[in-house]
């Protein structure tokens, strides 16, 4: 007999859409309006972006597509599309 596991988190990374991400990080950063964010949006022009809202983006990436990013993947970053790129290549 085969028992077979599909991790959480693959699942939602084979799933995942910039939408999804957009949403997430909406939902994750209580400052940002819903909608606001686009795939050209420059992140760090948004709203105040200090070494705490990166800790709780890395957190939010870890937690929602099982991707481990730092803090140079987000510095390499400019816009929530590359940010998107980034965090589907760790997969």
């Amino acid at each position: 007999m085969f028992t077979f596991a599909i991790s959480v988190n693959t699942y939602k990374l084979t799933t995942m859409t910039l939408e999804d991400f957009i949403k997430n990080i909406e939902t994750e950063f209580d400052d940002l309006e819903p909608g606001k964010l686009k795939a050209d949006t420059v992140f760090r022009e948004v709203f105040d972006w200090n070494s705490i809202n990166a800790l709780i983006l890395i957190a939010m990436v870890k937690t929602e597509y099982g991707a481990a990013i730092n803090a140079e993947d987000i510095q390499k970053s400019k816009t929530i599309n590359d940010l998107f790129e980034i965090v589907k290549s760790k997969v």
